[in-house]
């Protein structure tokens, strides 16, 4: 090791540790372990008590415990396979080792080593058994009676690992560096050896450990310390070090923002104050005239309101200010727009893409799927074609044709509107003007498909010019996690629905009842009423889902012969899928089965009855989604959610919330707390559900002071915003350059 006043020393690879070699490196560098320093920030997620031997009658259900016994009987049961059952008692109370998992040759050795009347030292998880207190393969040791036990000095950590792999491997490795430390602490206490790059007077203001502390108290607790308290992260050694891991996520986002509003843009020409009757303030109208737009036509926004057959909410209204605004400026828009199903996402899209269009820009629209993309197209297509506005679509299964036309109106820019799938970021689609990039459903997609469309914007001529992009979600989420995932971007949130629009009764029914179900849709659909049924299936197999959809469409044609009866899944053909949707839309089909392809986008006024098969399958946020197809008219409407028995207390509790709210942040907030970030924000934010140490949930409660020390950073102590990022995110933040 380098001389102690080094601090290189932990740049070192780790191949510098004892008895680690070529291959062992390697299974390290799986777990992104690549040197000292990766291997001290590499914390445990929970801990093992063999600090103490406890008495048998004080151990707690569910907690690991060091116990010792004597031995009293050992048999072995032959089944399926054999199973060892031995009791052990220690004088305070009877616990039962069952051991599986092993050959006839391992049962004779077992059986010789355990013999009645030896005494044995044991560690494991207890549990409630039928025959009382049990372990199930405890690491164990024969002693004898009288035996000193030697016990841990502090508690055993665990760390997260792969495979190939170990614990001990893992254990060796760090507590090498942890005594290198220790050592170096020792021989110099007035010298920290981990550079703590958070500012010194943020240190004070936050009165928390420092830096070495912290990391040195985590990966070796004292056996006085509470391990239910490490493990929910009260403690404040592990607060020191959550609040850092939540500053870097906040810092690395907010510099892609930074970096963003460096980008050029042209900075349009709208007046959407005067849509809504109100008076252009003297900063609007400055803004309106100075413009970089190479020629405006006259306002397209105007005649499009007043063919639309309502009126925009105040919600909806605020919106579209804000992106005027955004727009308004030489630098691209980057705004996030959350809205509850059917509370009108789509029209401040469309007024979005006519602030662009109107000066002269190209607008490009991507939806997720390919359903969702042709029920914008169709959308914009009926509300825009009066505006004299030219469109094209391009999604994976347009035919050779379609494609090549597609791609030389886009080319030649007489394709103003554009919109489609994923295909629209692919190499060989090159825009004329983009001058706006609007992305739906944006937890569908990664960070770097966004990006990459938005570099496709920039302007042939000028290379520094980049699109203004709008960015919207139906799945909104609590604030605070917002303002950790989406610090990149400004958020503005429609939280009103149009008027008119009726609440969805939820009902929450056992499969046992489908009978009455079926008789509740038939009933319906003889009424004039329309209804959709949706099939899920536990696996990810889109094969296995349509399948599963073919099979209840043909099940339902039997039960239900006088009804006309649809069927749409991911695996038809766009032009089948479409022909279908026209026919439901049109009313010629009234029962319509499909699986979650139908969750976002589709918009049938007259469907007011959905029914969801085994819905304790799926998340709360996409039962939403899908609750959300219905309730989209006037008349009132209903969505059965069926359920497979045995149901689980989470499962219920899923189910409940729907049956109780139909307010979207609600059910974002009650998924979250049951299935964490990374179910929720989909591929965009993988991140937050893979951090170290931090757990947006649980330490929610920080993210507002940690969101003020990073906006303080970026404005009094920027040399220290890179390290802090660097240590915690390494290099999974290279979008940044897109």
């Amino acid at each position: 090791m380098p001389a102690e006043d080094d601090k290189l020393w932990l740049e070192q690879p780790v191949i510098a540790l004892k008895g680690i070699g070529e291959k062992l490196q390697e299974r390290f560098a799986r777990r992104k372990l690549f040197t000292l320093n990766d291997l001290l920030f590499h914390l445990p997620v929970r801990y093992l008590d063999k600090t103490r031997i406890l008495p048998i009658a004080g151990v707690r259900i569910n907690d690991s415990a060091l116990v010792r016994g004597e031995l009293l009987s050992c048999k072995t049961h032959y089944a399926r396979r054999p199973v060892m059952t031995c009791q052990i008692s220690d004088g305070s109370a009877m616990l039962i080792l069952r051991f599986f998992h092993f050959n006839q040759s391992q049962t004779q050795a077992l059986a010789r080593a355990l013999e009645e009347g030896k005494w044995l030292s044991c560690f494991g998880e207890i549990k409630r058994g039928r025959q009382g207190l049990e372990m199930t393969h405890p690491e164990y040791r024969i002693i004898a009676r009288d035996q000193l036990i030697q016990v841990q000095e502090h508690l055993t950590p665990v760390y997260p690992t792969t495979e190939g792999l170990s614990q001990t491997a893992l254990r060796n490795a760090i507590a090498q560096v942890i005594q290198q430390l220790k050592q170096q602490q020792k021989n110099n206490s007035q010298r920290e050896f981990i550079t703590d790059f958070l500012p010194e007077p943020i240190r004070r203001e936050l009165a928390l450990p420092s830096l070495s502390q912290s990391l040195l108290y985590l990966h070796e607790p004292p056996p006085e310390c509470s391990v239910f308290e490490l493990t929910e992260g009260g403690d404040p050694w592990r607060q020191r070090l959550v609040l850092e891991e939540l500053l870097a996520h906040q810092l690395s986002m907010k510099q892609i923002y930074q970096q963003q509003t460096q980008h050029k843009a042209c900075a349009l020409r709208i007046k959407s104050a005067q849509l809504f009757n109100r008076k252009l303030s003297q900063t609007e109208q400055n803004s309106h005239e100075l413009t970089n737009s190479p020629g405006a036509k006259n306002s397209l926004s105007a005649p499009f309101l007043q063919q639309l057959p309502f009126t925009l909410t105040q919600s909806q209204q605020r919106v579209v200010q804000d992106i005027a605004e955004d727009m308004r400026q030489p630098h691209p828009m980057q705004r996030l727009v959350q809205g509850d199903v059917g509370s009108g996402k789509t029209v401040v899209a469309a007024l979005s893409a006519l602030f662009a269009i109107e000066n002269c820009f190209q607008v490009a629209l991507m939806a997720p799927t390919e359903l969702l993309a042709g029920q914008h197209y169709d959308n914009f297509r009926q509300w825009f074609t009066e505006l004299d506005i030219n469109m094209a679509f391009l999604s994976g299964k347009s035919t050779a044709r379609e494609r090549r036309e597609a791609l030389e109106a886009i080319a030649d820019g007489s394709a103003q509107m554009v919109i489609g799938t994923h295909a629209l970021f692919q190499d060989e689609v090159n825009f004329n003007n983009l001058g706006l990039v609007i992305i739906d459903e944006q937890h569908r997609f990664g960070v770097h498909q966004r990006l990459s469309l938005l570099a496709k914007g920039k302007k042939q001529i000028q290379q520094t010019m980049y699109p203004h992009q709008l960015i919207m979600t139906a799945t909104p989420i609590p604030r605070t996690l917002a303002m950790t995932a989406y610090a990149d971007l400004d958020c503005s949130v429609i939280d009103e629905l149009p008027p008119g629009r009726t609440p969805v009764d939820t009902v929450v029914i056992g499969q046992q009842r489908r009978d009455e179900v079926l008789a509740r849709v038939h009933h319906a659909c003889l009424n004039g009423r329309q209804a959709y049924w949706v099939c899920t299936l536990i696996e990810e197999s889109e094969v296995l889902q349509c399948q599963a959809a073919e099979q209840s469409y043909e099940l339902l044609r039997e039960q239900l012969p006088d009804l006309a009866i649809g069927l749409v899944h991911g695996r038809m053909k766009a032009a089948e899928k479409q022909a279908v949707m026209t026919e439901f839309k049109e009313g010629r089909l009234v029962l319509l089965v499909a699986t979650t392809v139908i969750e976002v986008g589709v918009d049938v006024p007259n469907a007011s009855l959905m029914i969801i098969e085994n819905a304790e399958r799926l998340g709360l946020s996409q039962l939403h989604q899908l609750r959300g197809r219905v309730g989209r008219g006037s008349q009132a409407s209903a969505c059965v959610l069926l359920y497979g028995q045995p149901l689980s207390k989470n499962g219920k509790a899923r189910l409940m919330t729907l049956r109780e709210t139909s307010d979207g942040f609600e059910v974002a907030r009650k998924d979250l707390e049951l299935r964490g970030p990374g179910e929720i924000l989909g591929t965009r934010q993988t991140g937050l559900a893979e951090m170290k140490i931090a757990d947006v949930i649980r330490d929610q409660h920080l993210i507002p002071k940690v969101n003020d020390i990073a906006l303080r950073m970026l404005r009094d102590y920027p040399e220290a915003v890179t390290p802090i990022i660097n240590r915690w995110i390494g290099h999974s933040v290279e979008y940044q350059n897109v």
